[in-house]
């Protein structure tokens, strides 16, 4: 039975049945709590996590040009350099990777946005759609008001990295099925195109920052290297060619640490040549350090980190995450320790060259 409209109740009941009674307030409720959790769906497909992961590159680079000034039009600038990296141009590539391994996800992550439901594989691609949309769209528009060769490096730099962030996941080409095609892609689109839009965006090329954008280039191959070792067993019944497959976890560990081992002393030299010499000491300290750390880790994978295994739980909690893969997990310990002393080295290099360009 339909109530009269016109009668008081008619604000609250609008259908009545035997057994059955729907409110407009239920209805509103149910309606605006499935746009929320459409909502948080599509955003949890954006994989809002690893957004950070090309922060520091983006702040090293404006710092290293020396050249933003504190004013409002600055401070957008910077706002949506991070949007165009972040949200959207790492955002991309998770969609893109969600959407392309839904049969992986299937089995390993089966409560991810598209394996669970909660979003189909249409809404999948117009998630992804919209978003390089609105990259492409905002990067042009900047690229366009800078102008010049900046503005090509700027525009460039990000279409690159949609491109490469496609191709990482989709086939035919499925660049992470090898690892001597997917580290080099996320080095390049993490480490070396942040460094150079950054700079961009504020002034002209630093000789300095195309050395910064290369050494996080191999550091960010080195570190990813070592993340296969959570997959080993998967990658090895995929087919994927991570170099834990190939050539076993020890020798894995051996050829990362080489790679980051050789990043620090190019880094120290190169700041001995810049004339930072005090920076140049605290870098090798911290090759020092990583060594020590890195030798029993190389002589026993699995129980190798031991040394800092304490310190490092008790300083950041569940915040690293753990792993039932042994090898993986002393990967997630010593990353903290090698990232908090390159980063840091690295954040005050980039200040030391902006300051020589003010």
């Amino acid at each position: 039975m339909v109530r009269n409209i016109s009668s008081p109740e008619a604000h609250t009941v609008i259908f009545n049945r035997p057994g059955a009674v729907f409110t407009i307030s239920s209805v509103m409720s149910v309606a605006s709590q499935g746009l929320v959790d459409k909502v948080k769906a599509h955003l949890e497909l954006l994989d809002p996590v690893t957004w950070i992961s090309v922060f520091p590159c983006l702040a090293g680079g404006v710092m290293a040009s020396g050249a933003m000034q504190p004013t409002v039009h600055d401070y957008l600038l910077l706002a949506a350099l991070f949007l165009l990296y972040g949200p959207l141009g790492t955002g991309f590539s998770q969609s893109v990777n969600d959407y392309y391994d839904l049969e992986l996800d299937r089995v390993n992550e089966p409560t991810r946005p598209i394996p669970s439901g909660r979003l189909s594989e249409k809404e999948a691609i117009w998630n992804w759609s919209i978003v390089l949309v609105i990259a492409v769209a905002l990067s042009s528009w900047i690229g366009t008001s800078i102008g010049g060769q900046r503005g090509m490096i700027f525009v460039g730099s990000l279409l690159a990295g949609l491109v490469i962030g496609y191709l990482y996941s989709a086939p035919p080409f499925k660049l992470k099925k090898n690892i001597f095609f997917s580290a080099p892609a996320v080095g390049f689109s993490y480490g070396f195109i942040t460094y150079l839009s950054a700079n961009a965006l504020f002034s002209d090329i630093r000789p300095e920052v195309l050395w910064l954008a290369g050494l996080n280039f191999f550091m960010a191959v080195a570190l990813i290297v070592m993340n296969d070792f959570k997959s080993q067993e998967g990658d090895a019944k995929e087919g994927m060619k991570s170099l834990t497959v190939m050539i076993g976890a020890k020798n894995t560990f051996l050829v990362a640490f080489i790679i980051i081992d050789l990043v620090f002393a190019v880094f120290a030299w190169r700041s001995y040549m810049w004339g930072f010499t005090t920076l140049m000491y605290f870098i090798i300290a911290g090759l020092v350090l990583n060594i020590i750390i890195q030798i029993p880790i190389y002589r026993d994978p699995k129980s190798g980190i031991t040394l800092v295994q304490h310190a490092v739980d008790d300083g950041f909690g569940n915040a690293i995450g753990k792993s039932e893969v042994q090898e993986h997990n002393a990967f997630l310990r010593f990353q903290v320790v090698n990232n908090i002393l390159f980063l840091t080295n690295q954040m005050f290099a980039a200040a030391l060259i902006g300051a020589k360009y003010m």
